[in-house]
């Protein structure tokens, strides 16, 4: 409520519990409270190993046991095979964008209505396990591999590819793509230009230390072990914040009541329960 003063507060009617009660409540609340705050902690911990454990790996600064030797220096156009497969006979009807949140979507999911030209013959065909980013967006993030579908088109705005497979491994890659290195890339390649775009040309002039393909697989499987224990802390993190809010609905209301020791209940209380 706009301007919202202390007559205004003055007037509201609440459900006001015996004080006894109301302290009980607020101890039940803290409880959630102390367990939120304890999962928030371990989820920036976790988020913050992370990072510090691709800024070492992704970097060869450290290596995983049983790995050794120096990594090759190369630029990401070796690895990299362009997309130019075009829907000519518009056979295809499934129109995607790429978020920086979500991956690929459908635009009818994010904007609440099918983005796209009436003519789709022009658009751009991406596979699974294909990438595909917006030139535009790059430096925000709008970066993702199709793994939700088997085929789908975007608009010839945006840049497909994929990689060659027998010298970069996949979810290496897609990690990668998400370090510090990578952004750091993405911001040189449009400094002094009129727009914050990167080309496909652009991306493939970056320089890239590769290791070996079981290095990769090795890297990617201790970076996505790092993903499913912050997806698990977030999971309970949201789970905690649900049943704190289902909690209050039901406590500071009235519908549900605690139950009270008799040490709990002041004297007069008791005589009136």
């Amino acid at each position: 409520m706009p301007k919202v003063n202390r007559s205004d507060l003055g007037a509201i009617k609440i459900a006001l519990p015996p004080l006894p009660e109301q302290k009980k409540i607020a101890r039940i609340l803290s409880t959630w409270d102390r367990a939120i705050e304890v999962t928030e902690r371990l989820l920036n911990n976790s988020h913050q190993q992370k990072k510090a454990l691709m800024q070492q790996l992704l970097t060869g600064k450290k290596r995983l046991p049983g790995f050794s030797g120096e990594w090759k220096e190369i630029r990401l156009k070796n690895v990299l095979v362009e997309g130019k497969e075009r829907n000519k006979d518009s056979a295809i009807d499934r129109v995607l964008s790429v978020t920086n949140r979500n991956g690929f979507v459908l635009p009818e999911e994010q904007f609440s209505k099918r983005v796209a030209s009436d003519n789709v013959s022009n658009y751009k065909i991406v596979r699974k396990g294909q990438f595909g980013y917006n030139p535009s967006r790059l430096n925000v993030g709008s970066f993702a591999r199709l793994n939700a579908y088997d085929v789908g088109i975007l608009s010839p705005m945006y840049v497909v590819f994929r990689i060659k497979e027998n010298l970069l491994n996949s979810n290496y890659f897609l990690v990668w793509m998400s370090s510090n290195e990578a952004k750091q890339r993405i911001l040189s390649s449009t400094q002094g230009s009129v727009r914050d775009s990167v080309g496909f040309d652009a991306l493939c002039s970056f320089p890239f230390k590769l290791p070996s393909t079981e290095e990769q697989q090795k890297i990617a499987s201790v970076l996505s072990a790092a993903d499913k224990e912050i997806e698990i802390l977030e999971q309970k993190l949201g789970c905690l914040r649900q049943e704190k809010k289902a909690l209050m609905q039901q406590l500071l209301t009235g519908k549900r009541r605690v139950k009270m020791d008799e040490e709990e209940i002041p004297e007069k209380e008791a005589i009136r329960a």
